[in-house]
């Protein structure tokens, strides 16, 4: 709050004085109230979780691909939510894939990574939001067996990451999928990482991993794969929900423990996704302890930003997405 600065005038040094005491009372009084209630009965400041809110764009992405929204209004309605950072998804700006359909790559062209880039800042900063990160799909496997193929899809990711060098963000997310076998995935994925890091390592650019299905959801594998890389810009972004290794069509026939997964990827994490799908009648997600999630997490020391992800069927994007950040600020009120 900015303070307007009165100069009086008077020829009565009397009341030159009263008036600098009463000022000197003001400002005394403005101080406490920094640090506590003036008048007995008055509430307490609402104190401030230990995390900052973004915003996942896969949260609002029936929005984009069933009603129509621009992608670019992104910025506009995370802010309108209450939210202060972007984490954007690839995919959600072509929905079609281009001249590599056969291997499910989306190919961007030099024209529209530039517009991507160009409009989203300018989204971001009209509505004084930060860009954080970008997730990656469709850019081809990096934990193939086939060496070639590997490199081509790391090489695929290198628009990204002068992408997210421009934009200001601090990571990309990329997907670790190729091999089914446990110690072939680990070397294949390493080597990816490995090389893409690389490359980012010049741009200041974050490598992060999500557990995201298949042998990343094995949160002991991917830990082992972050220790083998062991490079500063590597890191995972565990997500509360993500931890099914096996889907046997009808449900989840291969599920990790999702509280020992988020215990074993926070210590590499720069990023952490909080997944919803439903809620009871008292607001908790009903899969997934958001207390027990966020103490995990606190107890890593973590502090930066947490990304709400809502993918449920019951609420409307909005509403889930509303539902979800209440649900971070109450738990993380019973968080020690």
């Amino acid at each position: 709050m900015k303070r307007r600065n009165f100069i009086y005038r008077s020829s009565q040094a009397g009341m030159a004085l009263a008036l600098l005491g009463m000022a000197a009372c003001k400002e005394k009084s403005n101080n406490m109230m920094t640090t506590e209630p003036e008048a007995a009965g008055e509430p307490e400041p609402e104190a401030l979780p230990f995390f900052k809110l973004s915003l996942a764009q896969w949260s609002i992405h029936k929005m984009i691909r069933e009603e129509g929204l621009d992608p670019f209004e992104f910025a506009a309605k995370a802010k309108s939510w209450g939210f202060s950072g972007l984490e954007y998804v690839s995919q959600l700006y072509k929905e079609e894939l281009d001249d590599d359909a056969a291997n499910k790559i989306q190919m961007f062209t030099e024209a529209e990574m530039q517009t991507f880039v160009e409009r989203s800042n300018e989204e971001a900063r009209k509505h004084g939001m930060q860009n954080l990160l970008i997730m990656i799909d469709d850019q081809g496997d990096l934990a193939l067996t086939d060496k070639a193929a590997r490199m081509a899809a790391v090489e695929n990711h290198y628009k990204w990451v002068d992408a997210a060098q421009a934009m200001g963000c601090h990571s990309i997310r990329v997907n670790l999928s190729g091999s089914t076998d446990p110690d072939t995935w680990v070397a294949n994925s390493v080597d990816g990482l490995k090389s893409l890091a690389t490359y980012a390592q010049g741009k200041n650019i974050n490598v992060l991993v999500e557990n995201h299905g298949g042998l990343s959801s094995n949160a002991a594998l991917l830990a082992q794969v972050m220790q083998e890389v062991g490079m500063d810009n590597c890191g995972t972004l565990p997500d509360f929900g993500n931890f099914c290794i096996k889907d046997g069509g009808s449900g989840c026939i291969d599920q990790y423990d999702r509280y020992k997964g988020v215990r074993e990827l926070m210590p590499f994490a720069k990023a952490v996704s909080a997944k919803s799908n439903n809620f009871d009648a008292s607001g908790d997600e009903i899969a997934i302890d958001y207390v027990q999630m966020l103490q995990i997490v606190k107890d890593a020391g973590y502090t930066g930003f947490v990304g709400v992800e809502y993918e449920g069927e019951v609420l409307n994007e909005e509403e889930g997405i509303r539902a979800t950040r209440e649900l971070l600020l109450k738990a993380a009120k019973k968080v020690s």
